[in-house]
């Protein structure tokens, strides 16, 4: 049994294709397949069942690959942690970020993080969050920014800083006159939410939860906040917008802008990791970076 079995067979089990495995593994998919099959070979058990599609790990292969990602963990730790002892920062960080944050925040900080850290490549995956778990679990990604309070146990968040919720109200709507909005105030019949998938739609119902059950005979949905706010500007409707967006709304929209008054009103923006994950130097240099930019 070899490291770059296991690590094959981790391969396998991510992308549920022997192709795909090998192409992100660098070999061809013969000598892809071979490898673990001497792998089953060695172990006595079939790992893999290759009559699905895609291919899925069998009760063996599910015990072995708990075993074989611990494995792989301590194994690459050791170059890690030597790293760590020399000040070095390199590697490949792949990094995923929810669509409210992306637009608003990675131009901020990846120059100068490319420049301060030049052995380090970057590559950026825009996901929803329910995609950004999937694939930190399964070693797709290696860290992700979302908001905070939305990963499971095995999931490891460091938070970075909060991130204050507004009011974005149309010249039209009842309360445009109000400089401060109580959350009780609003009427869920004139707000627009993101789609579900968005995290963020989720905390703006959790506030407006007392109003949940209202029925509204109209309503609008959208996958991006640049959207919803177009559609305030020519409706008579409301949306709520993290702080981050404000230096992308032009001046003349400013009076638009509402704080809310009291109340749960921000999301705290955070760095998450597998609890496994190794490359604390990366981690710790990236945070710096974003917490630089955002102040």
């Amino acid at each position: 049994m070899t490291i770059v079995q296991l690590e094959y067979l981790v391969a396998v089990a991510n992308y549920g294709s022997f192709s795909q495995a090998a192409e992100k593994c660098y070999v061809t998919q013969p000598s892809l397949s071979m490898q673990v099959k001497n792998l089953e070979e060695e172990l006595g058990v079939i790992l893999l069942d290759r009559s699905k599609k895609p291919v899925i790990p069998t009760e063996a292969g599910q015990v072995v690959l708990a075993q074989a990602r611990e494995a792989i963990s301590a194994f690459r730790r050791v170059k890690e942690s030597v790293n760590d002892l020399k000040g070095e920062v390199s590697g490949v960080l792949r990094l995923g970020a929810i669509p409210t944050i992306a637009p608003y925040l990675l131009h901020r900080f990846i120059p100068d993080f490319m420049r301060r850290y030049p052995k380090v490549e970057l590559q950026i995956r825009e996901m929803m969050t329910s995609e950004i778990i999937e694939a930190l679990n399964h070693d797709r990604l290696d860290a992700a920014i979302l908001a905070g309070g939305t990963s499971p146990g095995e999931i490891v968040e460091e938070e970075l800083f909060d991130d204050r919720f507004y009011a974005y109200v149309s010249t039209q709507h009842p309360l445009f006159e109000r400089s401060n909005i109580r959350i009780e105030d609003i009427d869920v019949r004139h707000l627009l939410l993101l789609t579900e998938g968005n995290c963020l739609r989720d905390q703006v119902i959790e506030l407006c939860q007392a109003q949940r059950k209202i029925s509204v005979p109209y309503s609008f949905e959208s996958g991006s906040l640049e959207t919803l706010m177009r559609l305030v500007d020519n409706t008579s409707s409301m949306t709520i917008i993290p702080e981050m967006v404000i230096d992308f709304i032009p001046k003349e929209k400013h009076a638009q802008i509402k704080t809310l008054a009291k109340g749960a009103t921000s999301r705290k923006i955070t760095i998450a990791v597998r609890r496994t994950y190794v490359k604390r130097s990366l981690i710790a240099a990236l945070k710096e970076s974003i917490i630089a930019a955002a102040k």
